[in-house]
C-alpha cells in the first residue's frame, strides 16, 4: 500500500467514524461538534485531491456557516446539555430501511450512467481546470459532466436542515402531572 492509499483510508475512516458518531450520540451538541468533524474530513479527502478552491468552500460554507447555524439554534433552544430522547423503535426501522433503499438507489442510478466509471485505470496524476471560472461554468451546468441537478439536491438538503432547526426550536410545552 503506498502512502496516498494510506491518506485516503484514514481520511475515509475518520469521515465514516465521526459521522456515524453524529447520528448516533444522544447528545445534541455533541451531534454537531461530530458533524463539523466530519464535514472537515471532507475538507481534507478535497485538499488531499488537490482541489484547493473547493476545500476551501468546504470549510468556509459547510464547516463555517452550516455548523454554526446548527449550533446556534442548539443553544437557542436551551437545551445543549440534555440528552436526546431515546428514538421510537418503529421510526428507528423506517429510518434505517429509508437509508438502505436510498443506497441501492444511488448504486443502481451510478451503474447506468457510463461517465462516472474510470476510463483508465487511476495513473496518480489528474489534471484539473482550476480556474474560478471554469469551476463556476461546471457548477452551473447542465451538461454530462454538469452539477446543476447535484446543486439543487444540495439546496434541498439545506431547506430541510433549516426546518430541522425551526422544529428543535420549537419549544414543547411541559407536561402537567
Amino acid at each position: 500500500m503506498i502512502g496516498s492509499e494510506l491518506v485516503f483510508y484514514i481520511l475515509s475512516a475518520f469521515i465514516l467514524v465521526t459521522g456515524g458518531l453524529a447520528v448516533t450520540t444522544r447528545k445534541i451538541f455533541r451531534s454537531a461538534i461530530w458533524l463539523l468533524f466530519c464535514l472537515t474530513g471532507i475538507a481534507g479527502l478535497y485538499f488531499w485531491l488537490g482541489m484547493l478552491f473547493i476545500a476551501a468552500v468546504q470549510i468556509v460554507v459547510y464547516v463555517g456557516g452550516i455548523v454554526v447555524l446548527i449550533i446556534f439554534s442548539i443553544f437557542l433552544t436551551q437545551q445543549s446539555g440534555k440528552d436526546l430522547p431515546p428514538p421510537v423503535r418503529s421510526r428507528a426501522i423506517l429510518s434505517v430501511l429509508a437509508v438502505c433503499i436510498g443506497f441501492v438507489l444511488t448504486c443502481i442510478i451510478l451503474n447506468q450512467y457510463s461517465h462516472f466509471h474510470s476510463q483508465a485505470p487511476y495513473s496518480g496524476k489528474r489534471e484539473f481546470d482550476m480556474s474560478i471560472s471554469a469551476i463556476g461554468s461546471q457548477m452551473l451546468s447542465t451538461t454530462e459532466h454538469g452539477y446543476a441537478l447535484p446543486f439543487e439536491v444540495i439546496s434541498i438538503l439545506l431547506l430541510a436542515a433549516l426546518i430541522a432547526c425551526i422544529v428543535l426550536a420549537i419549544r414543547s410545552k411541559p407536561e402537567e402531572k
